[in-house]
């Protein structure tokens, strides 16, 4: 792919708070885009809330600012640095969700920055699970039957129409017991519909070997 001439500024938006020994692949691909945004003469600006990474480090970014990951923050540095160019998807769902604030706040439309490799579209289709499946049905790709229900009534209705394992939510009584209990929990058995087994099978190496037809829930005590 050859390089845009229009590419001169990218705030790249690290990943945040981040536990320690978990999502250590955020921080190396954020380092690696610093990186690689400077060997082909383009400045770079990042954004972390968290000191504990490598891209953090002084020689990783040519302008570090660590600061907390909220909508004013990102504003205020864009209003600084002036980037022509946001990279929001190598920090994982925080520079997602910080893209998408930017997106539907207008920020973009009035400063005409550009998002780089994924559109805000891009990012609300892969994200919200009805958007998802309207796509994949276009595709006409493989997907696990599934239905975006709000309220009780209308997850009663679509339980009893096609048989799929629901998750289930302890009543109210229950928060008035004592946290630790003796008794060891009961499982129940929830069955796959055929539709959703065949698929499985299909589509897992480990599920064409195995004959398992259930799978094990634990009912609240």
């Amino acid at each position: 792919m050859p390089k845009d001439p229009r590419i001169k500024k990218v705030l790249v938006i690290g990943s945040g708070p981040i536990i320690i020994g978990q999502a250590a692949e955020f921080d190396y691909s954020g380092t690696q885009a610093c990186r690689a945004l400077k060997a082909e003469g383009i400045e770079t600006v990042l954004l972390n809330s968290n000191p504990a990474t490598i891209m953090t480090d002084p020689d990783v970014a040519d302008h570090v600012y660590i600061e907390p990951m909220t909508l004013e923050v990102v504003e205020r540095i864009l209003d600084i640095e002036k980037p022509d160019s946001v990279l929001p998807n190598l920090g994982g769902q925080m520079g997602l969700n910080l893209s998408m604030e930017l997106a539907r706040s207008g920020y973009l439309d009035r400063t005409g920055i550009r998002l780089l490799a994924c559109k805000p579209e891009t990012i609300d289709r892969a994200e919200d699970r009805e958007l998802f499946k309207e796509t994949m049905e276009k595709l006409h790709q493989p997907i696990i039957p599934s239905e975006v229900v709000e309220t009780l009534q209308t997850a009663s209705a679509t339980r009893s129409s096609c048989a799929r394992p629901l998750p289930w939510a302890a009543p109210a009584a229950a928060s008035a017991r004592p946290a630790k209990s003796s008794s060891r929990s009961a499982p129940t058995a929830c069955a796959f519909p055929p539709s959703i087994r065949s698929l499985w099978k299909s589509a897992s190496p480990a599920g064409k070997r195995s004959s398992m037809r259930s799978c094990a829930t634990t009912r609240a005590t």
